[in-house]
């Protein structure tokens, strides 16, 4: 089969761009191909606003592809039976891709490749998806890091990253071999919502594919940069690179955005600004570690002893809390805007969740869900770290008596209650003394905003110090 073409199989690096798979095959007549795969043992389906992501971001790819001579063809089902039967269709000589690391993928992809390589055919997987893999990162004894700092240490003293490569400048599309598996298009899978189509302001605020990758990292670049340590936090100006979407499904490489960065600092960008930033797709690869170790970091406590956590099963708070209902403002205002736009502030996401399980005492995992549902850039490896880490149960993890204070973090990175107003419209007229508190308000001044509670906008859901102390002591069960 060495003269047979190649075959690209895409999956979450949908660019051109430093695409090792796809600059494997060099000029020689190739397919291209990605799979709608919700058939394989244990892959988990995407979610209602990343299947939306995933729809535009595939059209952008095809569009790309077909400018330089290539062709984008999608197919449906199991990858384990597609690719070898494509393959074997076609006379390919060889299948590349980028490699995966949770679980279900590793053993999906060992399979494949197993199974090329007994009937001939080279089998190529490259790192398309992170700085550095998780089994480059490890301490003294060969063994990965639960503590972030020193897995980023330690990812720092490994030196330079690895450049990114250029995308080609011309392809060769192979034809469609006879015999192949049936090809779908995307509108068949049925991936954007229509009964209703709650996708509208996800369409207002995002671009997604790889040209609306590289214009957001040049605005933030440009823009944000330079302040980033001390604004990241701020909650109603966009002083984050907001990229988080782009790199769940690879429409730009975390080789590219380092190398940007570096250009920046080299030309005089703050070094405080760039490592800070730097670190953050450090905690990116450190995620993925940690789903390379622990394949059921979405469904189990990283932690055994947080099993002894009495959650409740509250579902009215739980559907209360999704709807932006809790009475507390950056919680709900954090919540609405995730409906509305399918991505929240890191911070309010930290907020919400904690609001979830500490003051709700609903199980992480229904967050998680939830998050997964909803968020564009819902990450395997990144949402299920990320709810751990505020549940106190995961690797490096929060200490489980670390509650937010609602008020006091809308106070704090909200100071003029403007993400607040933009989000809870009903209380826009509120003082800034009032607006993360609207309960306190007098009774004149609710008049004088407009607001009725409980009819306008709801009171808190539980009372803050009530609900820490049921925390503290539920969470005291895990020192047992």
């Amino acid at each position: 089969m060495t003269d047979g073409p190649a075959l690209v199989w895409f999956r979450d690096d949908l660019r051109l761009d430093d695409q090792p798979a796809l600059a494997a095959v060099g000029g020689r007549p190739s397919l291209f191909v990605y799979i709608f795969d919700e058939e394989s043992p244990g892959l988990r389906p995407l979610g209602g606003a990343a299947k939306w992501w995933l729809a535009h971001s595939l059209s952008a790819l095809a569009g790309s592809l077909s400018a330089i001579g290539g062709r984008l063809d999608v197919l449906s089902g199991e990858a384990a039976r597609l690719i070898p039967a494509l393959a074997e269709a076609s006379g390919a000589a060889e299948v590349s891709w980028s490699r995966r690391y949770g679980g279900a993928e590793i053993a999906v992809d060992s399979l494949i490749k197993a199974g090329l390589l007994e009937r001939g055919v080279k089998a190529r997987s490259f790192n398309g998806h992170l700085l550095r893999e998780p089994w480059t990162v490890v301490n003294g004894s060969g063994e990965g890091f639960r503590v972030f700092t020193p897995f980023w240490r330690r990812s720092r003293m490994l030196g330079p990253f690895e450049a990114p490569s250029p995308a080609p400048s011309r392809l060769s599309a192979a034809p469609w071999p006879k015999d192949g598996p049936k090809r779908v298009s995307l509108a068949e899978r049925g991936l954007t919502p229509t009964k209703p189509d709650w996708s509208g302001g996800l369409a207002e605020t995002w671009r997604p594919g790889e040209a609306g990758a590289k214009d957001r990292l040049r605005r933030f670049i440009d823009n944000a940069l330079p302040g980033y340590p001390a604004a990241r936090d701020r909650l109603a100006d966009e002083t984050t690179s907001r990229l988080s979407p782009h790199l769940r499904f690879g429409e730009i490489s975390a080789r590219r955005i380092a190398a940007a960065i570096e250009d920046a600092l080299a030309a005089g960008a703050p070094t405080i600004a760039c490592e800070k930033y730097l670190s953050e797709l450090g905690w990116r690869d450190f995620c993925y570690s940690l789903l390379y170790a622990f394949p059921d970091l979405a469904k189990r406590n990283w932690s055994a002893r947080f099993d002894a956590v009495p959650y409740g099963r509250d579902k009215t708070a739980f559907k209360t809390w999704r709807k932006g209902m809790t009475g507390y403002p950056i919680v709900d205002a954090g919540m609405r805007e995730l409906w509305r736009t399918g991505y929240m502030h890191n911070r309010v996401r930290m907020v919400s969740a904690s609001f979830l399980v500490k003051h709700l005492l609903c199980d992480w995992r229904w967050g998680e869900s939830w998050y997964w549902d909803t968020l564009c850039d819902a990450d395997p490896a990144n949402n299920p770290a990320s709810w751990q880490w505020v549940a106190g149960s995961g690797a490096d993890a929060a200490p489980y008596f670390r509650i937010f204070n609602p008020v006091l973090q809308g106070r704090k990175f909200d100071p003029d209650g403007a993400y607040v107003r933009r989000w809870i419209p009903e209380l826009a007229e509120l003082s800034n003394a009032h607006i993360h508190a609207p309960w306190t308000a007098s009774p004149e001044d609710l008049r004088s905003a407009g607001v009725v509670l409980e009819r306008d906008y709801p009171g808190p859901i539980v009372a803050h110090d009530f609900a820490r102390k049921r925390a503290l002591a539920a969470f005291a069960a895990t020192r047992e």
